[in-house]
């Protein structure tokens, strides 16, 4: 794998990992265990996902997300609780992902690795957020499970298929600008007629 592709990858996990980190790690873990993802020398560090430890943990984690998740309200919670858990996920896998034995791609890989899982994360907690307040309680279930369903085609094109794992994170982090700006906007329409004037 070129250094494109592995920045692919890394790219489209931090993105996932957003708004799955458990099933990112877990899913990871498991086909390197099974033998689907070869690990090319430079990425040993990845190998720890693994670890029966790690992916029994991360198990946990992804029972407890899928619940909690189609939970209205509940999701909104964990997700708040999850704003420091998610983007730092983030980062490490994409950090062991482009690791090169070079701590200035660490750093950059750590950086933009976490700042992906971010943006992802923030545009998933804002739109959760708005369906929530919909007072019907079938949109929250059908939004979760969209995202468990997403999340895992589109983990399984990139770790098997380098070039959509490119193309994959370009769309993700297009379409998380554009829902953070909706939002954006929605908040303000909601809110911005409420302003005295100056």
């Amino acid at each position: 794998m070129g250094v494109v592709e592995l920045l692919g990858v890394a790219a489209s996990v931090s993105l996932l990992s957003g708004w799955r980190l458990y099933l990112c790690v877990f899913a990871t873990g498991l086909a390197m265990r099974t033998g689907w993802v070869e690990l090319p020398q430079h990425l040993a560090g990845l190998a720890v996902l693994a670890n029966p430890w790690v992916l029994g943990i991360a198990g946990i984690g992804l029972i407890a997300e899928f619940f909690a998740d189609k939970i209205l309200w509940l999701d909104s919670i964990w997700d708040a609780v999850h704003t420091l858990v998610r983007p730092v996920g983030g980062a490490l896998l994409a950090m062991a992902i482009v690791d090169a034995q070079d701590p200035a791609w660490q750093v950059i890989s750590f950086l933009l690795g976490g700042g992906a899982a971010l943006l992802t994360h923030g545009a998933k907690a804002g739109t959760r957020a708005v369906v929530n307040a919909s007072p019907e309680p079938f949109s929250n279930v059908a939004v979760s499970t969209g995202e468990d369903v997403a999340t895992t085609g589109l983990l399984y094109l990139a770790l098997t298929n380098p070039i959509a794992a490119i193309i994959i994170a370009v769309i993700l982090a297009i379409g998380a600008v554009i829902a953070i700006i909706l939002l954006r906007r929605m908040l303000r329409r909601l809110f911005g007629g409420s302003k005295a004037p100056a």
